[in-house]
């Protein structure tokens, strides 16, 4: 590594770090893997420093892994052989904003909090939401979705366009600003949630929102998981089109209301929220009510009161801390899968009694409007054996979606976690995977050791 960090330091002068404390706060704060630094951080501040590093990387062969916020689940910044780690957060302008074609074009460390922030005065949003204050250069790495994607759409469908510097230190183009193409391979799309393993993304033009004329919010009590989830899938099948649908259990609602005061029954919850006219909210919002009745809802009721939506979803996104919280001493191991609305009951129930069955603490949150649900498995990291049943746990968790003809990921991604299942998930495809990893990044520089290994 001497030859690379003496050419990086030639490049970049003091935005190379090779500092233990810099090496180690760019492991991915949140993975439950253990930490592997990488041997230098470089701060990248343009497309320019990219491709310099990306082809002093290629020129020695030296793995090269892409950074935004950090906020990744399953060790997608981690670095196994070492490397360079290219820190992209210093990369945040927001180059443009066209409210007419409802896009916004973006360097990658800009987070989803800030644009939305710019957003605010032209009466448009930025949709996707998966909680933390992610970078969209990452976000669109891990094609990640989260509470809104219901009713806007995953990262997938929310990325017009990539500027992405490949493993040789190219720069291409994939995509276009309008709304659709049929102009050859959907490029774009191979780069959305390749983890960083084809290239690095150094511009991206995402997808805007109308603000919605009115908002409501809902909170639904349930006896047990089943009737939360019939009526979720009921609400699907009736194009009632909730813009989030949120599922707690009972472990999850009593860790938010110790941590955010929410002051609920500690029973099944789902939080609902519509978008829309006004009329058009207040008859979804009715017929909603007779959904959750219909099922054995316990309690329902409604708020179009802006602080009282932004105390409920906080409460939400804070899930993860508080669910911690609730468990001191322990380290939350993170996993989700994703399936068919139709066998999303099944899945939920028979993984609630599969918890129960391995007598570990594991609470169920989910975004069950369209088939995705978490795990957040709580063991005790110097326990071996609650380990092992953690772990065999997410294993019949992941064959189980899989089974139903879902996925073992839904917006996690792979990176070093998940990887074991891609075989299981993907069969022969995972060939055609390994071939086009081999076209784009011969060398195999391009974060080595995630998604395909």
């Amino acid at each position: 590594m001497s030859p690379v960090i003496d050419g990086l330091r030639e490049l970049f002068g003091d935005r190379v770090g090779t500092a233990a404390s810099v090496r180690e706060q760019h492991c991915g704060s949140l993975t439950w893997l253990p930490a592997q630094p990488p041997d230098a951080v470089v701060f990248a501040r343009s497309r320019d420093d990219v491709v310099a590093a990306v082809r002093l990387c290629a020129e020695h062969g030296t793995p090269l892994i892409p950074y935004g916020a950090g906020t990744s689940l399953e060790g997608q910044v981690n670095a196994p052989y070492g490397g360079v780690c290219l820190d992209l957060s210093g990369m945040n302008e927001i180059v443009a904003i066209d409210a007419d074609d409802l896009t916004a074009t973006v360097q990658p460390g800009v987070t989803r909090e800030a644009l939305n922030r710019r957003l605010r005065e032209h009466g448009v949003f930025f949709s996707v939401d998966p909680g933390a204050d992610a970078s969209l250069g990452g976000m669109a790495s891990t094609r990640a979705s989260g509470t809104t994607t219901v009713r806007y759409g995953t990262m997938r469908e929310n990325v017009r366009n990539l500027e992405v510097v490949l493993a040789d230190g190219r720069v291409i183009r994939a995509g276009a600003r309008a709304a659709k193409s049929a102009a050859g391979y959907d490029l774009a799309r191979l780069f959305v949630g390749a983890e960083g393993t084809l290239g690095v993304i150094t511009e991206l033009t995402v997808r805007l929102h109308p603000v919605p004329e009115r908002v409501a919010s809902g909170v639904c009590a349930f006896d047990d998981l089943a009737g939360a989830v019939h009526t979720v899938t009921a609400a699907i099948r009736l194009g009632l089109e909730p813009a989030r649908i949120e599922l707690l259990n009972p472990v999850t609602v009593r860790a938010c209301n110790a941590y955010s005061g929410l002051g609920l029954p500690e029973t099944v919850h789902l939080f609902v929220e519509l978008h829309g006219g006004e009329d058009e909210v207040s008859g979804r919002a009715r017929a909603f009510g007779d959904l959750v009745k219909e099922h054995g809802g316990t309690g329902y009721a409604w708020s179009t009161d802006a602080g009282e939506r932004a105390r409920l979803w906080r409460a939400r996104h804070d899930a993860w801390w508080a669910i911690h919280a609730l468990h001191p001493g322990r380290r939350g191991i993170p996993t989700d899968v994703c399936v068919p609305i139709s066998r999303l009951a099944e899945c939920v129930t028979a993984t609630e009694r599969d918890i129960a069955d391995s007598g570990v603490d594991a609470p169920i949150v989910g975004h069950v409007g369209d088939g995705n649900f978490h795990l957040l498995i709580m063991v005790d990291p110097d326990d071996a054996d609650m380990t092992a049943r953690a772990a065999a746990l997410t294993e019949r968790l992941h064959l189980r979606a899989i089974g139903m003809g879902g996925t073992c990921t839904g917006e996690h991604g792979i990176g070093q976690g998940k990887a074991a299942m891609m075989p299981v998930e993907h069969g022969d495809a995972l060939g055609v995977m390994r071939a086009i990893k081999q076209a784009l990044d011969p060398a195999g520089i391009m974060n080595p050791g995630k998604v395909l290994t």
